[in-house]
């Protein structure tokens, strides 16, 4: 006679866990999502505003209808932004800055951190501890003994003395966030590679870097975000008779101004628009990989 028997698999019963029960959660649930759309309201709406209030004349700003639609959506305010005000010359002075700025910051603050993540040294805790501290320096706290070692050097009201306060004031934070990523590399991956004879400096570039690509991305436009809406630095190293050097924050702040009662309200919206774009722009085209940059290394 024939037995029937079941598989292992037919055998096996799985218990999942039931749903906690009760109001509790669904209520927390609800306030999560409430405060949500809250903070995506207070957010979104003065960027819409802005740019909307571009499209406006002064009339409609201050007449009754500062909350409501442009009647005509006037692209005048966004030529004289451009060229009475100098903004093209600022933003591009301002992608430039940014730019090599955000580069060294890269690459420096790459190689220190994953030279205290992954290697042990006299001096390493101390040393990482210095550049963790660095995030408790606001900027304006040493604006005034900045200006004297930037001008000691020479390097007031110029581009380079710029760059090299910004790579210095975005250290601590690349350092702070990338040690912690490359801790969570695979310790065999480097070692097979230099049991192949790759050296340090190639087991760096050609495979601890690739494989922290996500967070270097995060870090990257984190910096970028940073340095792009920076005022104060500029306004301390490149001052006033320096206005052709000047970045994009700088020249806004002017238009607000400059004009004095006669203040084009328009332009100023326009300007602001013009500052918000490119930084929108590269956050939606970027938001997945920041995004799986901070979590990527949580469950390694």
């Amino acid at each position: 006679m024939a037995t029937d028997t079941l598989s292992p698999a037919a055998e096996t019963v799985v218990t999942r866990p039931k749903p906690p029960r009760g109001g509790g959660s669904g209520v927390f649930g609800g306030l999560s999502h409430l405060a949500l759309f809250v903070w995506t309201i207070l957010t979104v709406a003065p960027i819409i505003y802005t740019f909307l209030s571009s499209f406006k004349t002064n009339t409609e700003l201050f007449g009754g209808r500062s909350l409501a639609l442009p009647e005509n959506f006037h692209w005048d305010a966004w030529a004289r932004a451009w060229e009475k005000s100098n903004i093209g010359q600022y933003m591009l002075n301002t992608v430039l800055i940014v730019a090599i700025s955000t580069f060294f910051t890269m690459l420096l603050g790459s190689m220190a951190a994953y030279v205290l993540a992954r290697y042990r040294f006299r001096g390493n805790r101390i040393i990482y501890t210095l550049f963790v501290a660095g995030l408790s320096v606001p900027p304006f706290l040493a604006l005034s003994s900045l200006y004297k070692v930037v001008d000691n050097l020479g390097l007031l009201g110029t581009h380079t003395g710029v760059v090299l306060v910004y790579v210095a004031f975005s250290m601590p934070f690349t350092v702070f966030f990338l040690a912690a990523f490359f801790k969570s590399l695979p310790d065999t991956v480097a070692e097979a590679a230099m049991m192949d004879g790759a050296s340090h400096t190639r087991t760096f570039f050609q495979i601890m870097m690739p494989m922290a690509r996500p967070g270097l991305i995060s870090i990257t436009i984190f910096n970028v975000i940073g340095q792009w809406n920076q005022y104060l630095l500029p306004i301390v190293l490149l001052p006033g008779d320096k206005q052709d050097k000047w970045l994009i924050t700088q020249g806004i702040a002017n238009i607000s101004t400059s004009a004095g009662y006669e203040a084009d309200w328009a332009a100023l919206f326009a300007a602001l628009s013009m500052a918000i774009i490119p930084i929108l722009i590269v956050y939606v085209i970027f938001q997945r990989q920041i995004q799986s940059g901070l979590t990527a290394g949580v469950g390694k």
